[in-house]
């Protein structure tokens, strides 16, 4: 079989959704045990709980900024109160709804702790969410696992003698994506939007697009600079540099899927083309970025024009 056909019959698998398991569960079940990092006196990364988890301990009590799977929750909160002495979880943030993030959010709920997310991000939460790419129906969560608080836009918070700065970041990986910065630390929690190793998802059934990741890198951009340490959703510490070379991705295939869209190709079509061969030694294989980003970008034709 050529590889235009082996390509096509690989996107075609994809958008059916026959793919051996869900994109989610994949990128979790590859992460190691789970462990943590001391990035400051107050600040750990926690890694292998499914996805990034960063904590922010302090007399009073603990913040994490996500929570990995439900399956890892368990050991990551005992992780979690090894290394912070036993103390109480009392604020969680949620980057975006999938599972990698929200594992740890009914037992947290449950016991109290404050959750806050983008109004968005609770609402695929408490609802049944079917996403076609991956052919897999996720469940509402229960009440108790439901952020507490919700925003629109930004906010900050003080959280013992520590600032919390986070903001939406639009309609990216999903449109309830969320960062979290800690200006002391200089720690920036980018989420699901920056990734390492793999292409940045554009998940279009709940509103993201190839076009937002890319606005929502450079407003990450602007929030580094050369000594920030930005927390990916998966994989190792990133920097400003990292993140710059992801927005030149982004911003070349936005403008190149542009121009293949105005000349009627498909999506099968622009992986024959190459259209992303420089960046896969990179970002990994491309078919199912590709795939979802053309979906979405035919959601955002009036922003892109003269396409129809």
């Amino acid at each position: 079989m050529s590889l235009d056909l082996r390509r096509r019959a690989l996107v075609r698998l994809l958008l059916s959704g026959a793919a051996s398991a869900p994109f989610w569960t994949r990128l979790s079940a590859e992460s190691p045990t789970v462990a943590a990092t001391r990035l400051t006196e107050t600040v750990l990364l926690v890694t292998g709980a499914g996805g990034n988890v960063v904590v922010l301990n302090q007399p009073d009590g603990v913040l994490m900024v996500n929570g990995g799977t439900r399956e890892r929750s368990a050991e990551l909160l005992r992780v979690v109160r090894e290394q912070t002495g036993g103390r109480r979880v009392l604020t969680l943030f949620n980057t975006d709804w999938h599972p990698e993030h929200t594992g740890s959010n009914q037992t947290l709920g449950e016991g109290g702790t404050r959750i806050i997310a983008h109004e968005n991000t609770k609402q695929y939460l408490a609802n049944e969410m079917v996403i076609d790419w991956e052919n897999r129906t996720y469940k509402p969560l229960p009440r108790p696992a439901l952020p507490t608080e919700t925003f629109y836009t930004s906010g900050t918070l003080t959280f013992g003698d520590e600032r919390v700065e986070y903001g939406h970041l639009g309609q990216a990986h999903t449109d309830g994506d969320i960062y979290a910065f800690l200006p002391r630390a200089n720690v920036l929690v980018a989420g699901d939007v920056m990734t390492v190793g793999t292409y940045p998802m554009p998940d279009y059934v709940s509103g993201g697009w190839l076009g937002g990741l890319m606005t929502a890198t450079k407003t990450l951009l602007d929030r580094a600079n050369a000594d920030t340490r930005i927390i990916p959703g998966t994989g190792p510490v990133q920097t400003r540099a990292d993140l710059q070379a992801q927005f030149d991705m982004l911003s070349g295939l936005r403008e190149r899927m542009t121009k293949m869209m105005r000349q009627g190709m498909s999506a099968e079509d622009m992986l024959a083309a190459g259209i992303t061969k420089e960046f896969d030694a990179k970002w990994g294989t491309p078919e199912l970025f590709v795939a979802n980003a053309y979906r979405g970008m035919w959601l955002h034709v009036r922003e892109l024009g003269g396409i129809v």
